[in-house]
């Protein structure tokens, strides 16, 4: 296989496919709008599991630089009810630390390596043809390519050129801020979120902390409201976000408001999804990994099912025999019948999350957490 490959996109799954691609010996040209691998924050923790997103580092290479990065007690769990009763605090023994925790920073880092990414090259839009795929660029420049692989999330550039699907909002809105250096600063909040997560299940809205490396905590408030919420909000002023959650969740604990009045910037991120069953006819010369191809609620899925999906098209490419786009389609085909298992998984696990019936969540955590 000596084929003009580009990735767009430099998540997970792009970056797993192009390192498992260059593992074999192949080359493939990653293209990111964004300027720079720091060019903006690049999100919270992972929780990376055996059967997924360790097993597609092992087929980089990576799995042991993994395991030096990753934080096995970052899987710890605790959840308060509103008035700050602890329900449930639980810390993985030594034969339970098997899906640990990696920032997605050092993630990042770790799959980048010696990658050839182009960053600030946004793309617009791809034209499949006859002598291969044409690649725009949002510079008015244009590639030509054997292979376009859309890695670019979940308001993908490059999924119209085989699907007309679009994400739809799920009703749950999720509103991002963060504690720095926490230990020090917050050690009160510290000892409340414990080593990994601290979980709060009320009716239709919680609030979430998570533990990331040196002392950063992500803190997410997810409720049910319409797409327009904030209309009499203004989103830049962080003061008025947070008076607006504050009022959202009056009421609770407040050492559980405190994740809130001591959070730094809040970040806007309504919940999209694909259709649960999203599939395409094949088209030559461009497929879809991750977000791109079945984004799907922010339940420790989306990169794990991201990277498996990278490492498996670029070992399949790799090693296998025969025709490249038969190759592909057998890929499409797998990749959509998992996908879609773990998006009916994932719709149903964000409806119990984000119940009328706070107990649902305590009950969706005691069915996949050791007892």
């Amino acid at each position: 296989m000596r084929h003009r490959i580009a990735v767009v996109g430099s998540g997970p799954a792009g970056l797993t496919f192009a390192r498992v691609l260059h593992r074999h010996g192949y080359p493939a040209t990653v293209f990111e709008r964004d300027s720079a691998p720091d060019a903006r924050p690049p999100g919270g923790t992972l929780d990376l599991q055996e059967g997924l997103g360790q097993l597609a580092l092992d087929k980089a290479g990576l799995l042991e630089e993994f395991q030096a990065l990753s934080r096995p007690e970052g899987q710890a769990m605790r959840i308060l009810d509103t008035d700050g009763t602890v329900l449930r605090d639980w810390r993985p023994g030594p034969d339970e630390r098997a899906n640990p925790e990696i920032d997605r920073r050092h993630l990042r880092d770790l799959l980048l390596g010696p990658l050839d990414v182009q960053w600030g090259r946004g793309v617009t839009r791809v034209a499949p043809g006859t002598g291969g795929v044409r690649v725009h660029f949002a510079d008015g420049r244009q590639e030509t390519f054997d292979l376009v692989v859309g890695a670019d999330g979940a308001w993908s550039r490059v999924r119209p050129a085989v699907s007309p699907a679009t994400p739809h909002y799920t009703g749950v809105t999720s509103v991002e801020t963060s504690l720095d250096d926490v230990d020090t600063c917050h050690p009160g909040l510290a000892r409340l979120i414990g080593d990994g997560s601290l979980a709060v299940y009320g009716v239709n809205r919680s609030l979430v902390a998570q533990r990331n490396s040196g002392g950063h905590v992500k803190v997410y408030a997810k409720f049910r409201a319409p797409l327009d919420w904030h209309t009499n909000v203004d989103l830049a002023d962080a003061e008025a976000v947070r008076s607006s959650l504050l009022a959202l969740f009056d009421g609770w604990a407040a050492p559980v408001l405190d994740l809130l009045r001591h959070g730094t910037a809040f970040v806007h991120r309504p919940l999209y999804v694909l259709p649960v069953s999203h599939t395409w006819t094949h088209v030559p010369g461009v497929t879809l990994l991750g977000d791109a191809a079945h984004l799907m609620p922010p339940l420790g899925a989306g990169a794990n099912l991201a990277m498996l999906d990278g490492a498996e098209l670029a070992e399949s490419l790799a090693t296998g025999p025969g025709d490249p786009e038969e190759t592909v389609r057998a890929f499409e085909e797998r990749m959509w019948a998992r996908a879609g298992r773990w998006a009916q998984m994932t719709t149903a696990g964000l409806e119990r999350l984000v119940s009328p019936d706070p107990a649902e969540a305590l009950a969706l955590f005691e069915q996949v957490q050791p007892s």
